[in-house]
């Protein structure tokens, strides 16, 4: 039985980014971020079992948020947070027992930036 919960995503917005070539065709590969999505988020507990599998795994667990589920956001995807942070995406959880339905993003920090146009 789907039980609906009240969901609330007050703490920020989550600038979603796809990495594309904008170089022209015969040039170097230059990877730049796109904007696909901006989705409100609520910041979730990144848990001790959660940041040692990850540890294990050769990963890290910076930061976990929740936002309403898009189908096409992917593992492949950029996001920024409010502190203008960029983070990977390692995985996308749909939890099943929530209405409207939505998506836990596990991230991990960036090192290396990419350059917004």
């Amino acid at each position: 039985m789907v039980r609906s919960t009240a969901q609330t995503q007050n703490d920020g917005i989550v600038k979603i980014y796809t990495v594309e070539n904008t170089a022209d065709p015969g040039d170097i590969p230059t990877p730049s971020p796109v904007l696909k999505e901006l989705l409100r988020y609520h910041e979730r507990t990144v848990g001790n079992q959660r940041y040692y599998q990850a540890m294990q795994a050769g990963a890290r667990v910076d930061r976990v948020i929740r936002c309403l589920f898009r189908g096409n956001i992917s593992p492949q995807d950029i996001a920024v947070l409010n502190d203008e942070e960029q983070y990977r995406i390692m995985l996308i959880q749909k939890p099943e027992s929530v209405i409207p339905p939505v998506m836990d993003l596990t991230l991990e920090r960036i090192t290396q930036k990419y350059e917004f146009s």
